[in-house]
């Protein structure tokens, strides 16, 4: 009897080939604008700019991204993990007690809810940190854990300099699921301390450099929040996990002596209207989807710029007619009419995909990159053949689009934005494996 596919198996199928595609693109596209650099001479430094823009946010993440997702566990094992699958900063805090509990002795503490990262908020950050402006509500940037981004995050700003602070994000625990060796709490946190900025060694992104030593801060938190508030109660499991001394998903140094504080915030009263509060981080709309969609936009605006022109200029657009001379006027026109027509339903149609897109609807997702896809291998079949030459001048730009669209909405955080609908449950069995010491 003939079984139907399941059809979370198959979108996982389309999401992994579109992400291996995506990388695979972004090292076609590295290597034609390397080409391109030789043409351009060494006086053209704003190309090295975006060179390297595109190589540490877009390039080195996604391979990074392919890489850890073979040989980086996916279970917990203590670390927190970047977006590009890397492991991050040490989970050093446990905690018990609903979110409103938890939002109370950090306010009580000192502590301020850091702001979530967007256009507005990055900007920013950017021009506090260079104009050494206060800035305390920073946001942080994304860490995961349970496969999705923290839920919050608190930090402390140290001398009015946002490239300074302590800080600490909140991801909460799944139903049922217990920490290895049976001990139930409600969040895990990650606490570390910025003490400058500079580049990530295994990005070359700008980044935060947090202080080796992260029991410190982790100590600093327990103790801040103890102070604060006296119906706060806190017990250690001592060597939660083996001490080490590593790296980060930026490549600085941490330390730890692997014990693990439970901080017990259920005896703290809260206001009974702030009961219901939950935040789930896949709810927050995520950067990748916005440019995805965006990107959309913009080739549709384009789709939309060439039906007008075909129009206005008899069918003449770069120098190339549509009119070889053997037909008559009356025939020309009219198909000068149905490609501007077929061209204006294209751009219509993207315009409407880049709208679902952004109210995060999987299916406009998909069928984006599947556009994109196409397009691009097309655009491959025609460079490898020579019918093509991608410079800067004819084509690059159009590629480029193309890629940028396939690798914004194949990232994990457009993913899960898209299915968070449907995101199943993890099973307690699975993420209470852990690796022996």
């Amino acid at each position: 009897m003939f079984k139907a596919p399941n059809r979370g198996v198959t979108d996982s199928r389309l999401d992994h080939g579109f992400f291996i595609l995506g990388g695979a693109a972004a090292v076609w596209l590295a290597f034609l604008l390397v080409g391109e650099s030789f043409h351009l001479g060494w006086g053209q430094v704003w190309f090295y700019f975006v060179f390297w823009a595109f190589l540490a946010y877009l390039l080195l993440p996604r391979l990074h991204r392919i890489l850890t997702t073979i040989y980086v566990p996916g279970y917990f094992i203590g670390r927190a993990r970047t977006s590009d699958g890397l492991l991050g900063d040490p989970v050093n805090v446990a905690l018990l007690g609903s979110e409103p509990q938890i939002h109370k002795i950090m306010t009580a503490a000192g502590w301020t809810m850091a702001d979530d990262v967007t256009f507005a908020s990055s900007r920013r950050i950017v021009s506090s940190t260079i104009f050494r402006k206060s800035y305390s509500q920073a946001p942080v940037s994304p860490l995961y854990l349970f496969d999705r981004q923290q839920d919050f995050a608190y930090q402390q700003e140290v001398d009015n300099n946002p490239g300074k602070r302590h800080h600490v994000r909140f991801w909460r625990c799944p139903e049922g699921w217990m920490l290895p060796g049976g001990h139930k709490v409600d969040w895990l946190a990650a606490g570390t301390y910025d003490r400058s900025v500079g580049f990530s060694l295994f990005t070359l992104q700008i980044t935060h450099k947090i202080e080796q030593n992260t029991d410190v801060e982790r100590d600093h938190i327990v103790h801040t929040v103890s102070q604060a508030e006296p119906a706060v109660a806190v017990r250690v499991i001592e060597d939660f996990s083996t001490g080490y001394h590593t790296r980060n998903g930026g490549g600085d140094s941490i330390s730890t002596d692997g014990d693990l504080p439970i901080v017990d915030a259920r005896q703290v009263l809260v206001a009974p209207a702030q009961e219901p509060t939950q935040t789930d981080s896949r709810d927050r709309r995520p950067a990748p989807t916005i440019m995805g969609a965006a990107l959309v936009v913009a080739r549709a605006l384009a789709a939309l710029v060439l039906a007008i022109t075909l129009l206005t200029s008899g069918g003449e657009v770069d120098g190339v007619s549509l009119d070889d001379g053997s037909s008559d006027p009356q025939s020309t026109m009219a198909a000068i009419v149905l490609v501007a027509g077929v061209v204006l339903v294209f751009g219509l149609g993207e315009l409407f995909l880049a709208w679902r897109i952004f109210l995060g609807s999987n299916g406009a997702r998909v069928i984006a990159m599947g556009l994109s896809s196409i397009s691009i291998l097309a655009q491959a079949i025609d460079y490898s053949t020579g019918t093509a030459n991608l410079t800067f001048e004819a084509g690059l730009s159009g590629l480029a689009s193309d890629i940028l669209v396939l690798l914004a909405l194949s990232s994990q955080r457009s993913r899960v934005y898209a299915k968070r609908q449907r995101v199943p449950a993890v099973p307690p069995s699975v993420l209470n494996r852990h690796v022996a010491s």
